[in-house]
């Protein structure tokens, strides 16, 4: 069953999420309610046309750092100094680019304008980060997601130039600060680079047992 949200702040037991792991929908997109979803290993999907829909899927693509494969073409870019990477110096025009990058079977964006907005006060409360990634003084790729202790909850990256997307997500991995990146959903690109699937259970455990 769906559960439809109110102005109360809360949300069913995520073990309640429908096979493709929607579970709730409505509520809002306040700092509050974002903090006590993703803490709760939920995060909001949905497009322009839609309500608010609240996902738990039932397994996590999830990368443990030091699972992460590195080829040994993108350590020689890393070297070679290509890239100049920073964190939290440019978040909006992160989510910006983010929400603007064509998806390969994707009609548009789900990354609305309201959702820009929620996280961008998230990131000003000192909750979602982002690391940006420049060449020239141009930003030509980066990532943001939600810090929740020690598990950052990916959200979205992209990439204007080839290796540059995976040059941040290295950069996050390498950065000692989390002990697990939740990707949230499965692909192929990220597959290769070591991430691997987890049920909610044990990725609620981590979630709730890995302090800052």
């Amino acid at each position: 069953m769906i559960f439809r949200l109110d102005e109360q702040l809360l949300f069913p037991d995520p073990e309640l999420a429908e096979p493709d792991g929607l579970l709730a929908v409505g509520g809002d997109l306040s700092v509050s309610r974002l903090q006590l979803a993703y803490g709760n290993g939920i995060f909001p999907w949905y497009s322009e046309d839609s309500p608010i829909l609240w996902y738990s899927p039932h397994e996590r693509f999830v990368i443990y750092p030091d699972e992460l494969r590195v080829t040994k073409s993108m350590w020689q870019v890393l070297r070679s100094g290509r890239f100049r990477v920073t964190v939290n110096q440019a978040f909006a025009q992160v989510i910006q680019a983010c929400a603007a990058t064509a998806r390969e079977g994707q009609d548009g964006t789900w990354i609305t304008d309201d959702m820009q907005q929620a996280y961008i006060e998230l990131h000003y409360q000192g909750y979602a980060h982002s690391y940006e990634v420049w060449q020239h003084e141009q930003l030509v790729g980066g990532l943001y997601g939600v810090a929740i202790g020690a598990v950052f909850c990916g959200e979205s990256m992209f990439s204007h130039v080839s290796n540059a997307s995976k040059t941040a997500l290295i950069t996050l991995c390498n950065s000692s600060r989390y002990r697990l990146i939740d990707c949230q959903l499965h692909t192929s690109h990220l597959e290769s680079m070591g991430a691997r699937l987890i049920s909610r259970k044990e990725y609620l455990h981590l979630l709730h047992n890995t302090p800052a």
